[in-house]
């Protein structure tokens, strides 16, 4: 079966910093891989460039056998494969259901909706599916907590039943018992609805917990790949994040 997203020989330049360079990647359909690296490495430029926010100087992006490098955002969306943000942007001045019902007005949405009454309460449901309920389904966007808004953001991204979710530090600015709602979150979205994920994440007693294999960064380029044991101790990896001789930490 071919990968459900494949990256081939991307690259992307601001001026004279490369931001991409000759990435390479398969995903294959139902595996979590998590993406690290230190600050800087191009994490989060990779995915606007999976995403359509920003166009690659050269490559391909392959999502189900299709050519998407030159498509705009929301034609990757309604293809399935969605996102969230690192900097969590809501519609504020909404209550947290009407932030997720809007979505639902999209393409790829219009043809399986058929009035407002199912949008109210396919919004409510996908709420409750990242653990939203009343009352905070129906507060002001801008009053939830900040777990609760990172909860909203992937809500949001549900809302096209995408086949590939993209997780930009999903754990990002979480306490500990907030971190522990949201990995066994993500971990239940995964098994009961078949997603296929990458997660850029930081925290990496959480990551390990869901990802199956590995990719790590470096100034935009791929400096490692496999199972968690496998990254961990890879002369490379340690090397990144502290330094040479930084397998002498890693026990």
């Amino acid at each position: 079966m071919p990968p459900i997203l494949e990256i081939k020989n991307l690259n992307k330049r601001f001026g004279g910093i490369t931001a991409v360079k000759d990435f390479n990647l398969q995903v294959k359909k139902g595996q979590i891989i998590g993406l690290i690296g230190p600050n800087g490495a191009g994490k989060t430029t990779l995915f606007n460039l999976i995403t359509g926010f920003l166009k690659p100087d050269s490559g391909k992006i392959i999502f189900k056998e299709k050519n998407i490098t030159k498509l705009k955002p929301h034609k990757i969306a309604n293809m399935g494969l969605t996102r969230t943000f690192q900097l969590i942007k809501p519609l504020k001045r909404m209550l947290a259901i009407e932030n997720v019902a809007v979505g639902y007005y999209s393409d790829r949405s219009k043809k399986k909706r058929k009035g407002k009454d199912e949008i109210a309460q396919r919004a409510f449901d996908t709420l409750n599916r990242v653990g939203i309920n009343p009352p905070f389904t129906f507060k002001m966007a801008m009053s939830l907590s900040h777990g609760y808004s990172r909860r909203l953001d992937i809500a949001r991204a549900l809302v096209l039943e995408p086949d590939v979710l993209l997780l930009d530090e999903p754990f990002g600015g979480l306490g500990v018992r907030e971190s522990n709602v949201m990995a066994p979150l993500i971990k239940k979205l995964h098994e009961e609805e078949g997603l296929t994920l990458i997660i850029i994440e930081h925290k990496m007693r959480q990551l390990v917990k869901l990802a199956e294999k590995l990719v790590v960064m470096q100034f935009g380029q791929k400096i490692a790949e496999g199972t968690c044991r496998d990254v961990a101790n890879d002369p490379k990896v340690c090397e990144a994040y502290f330094g040479k001789g930084g397998n002498e930490y890693v026990t």
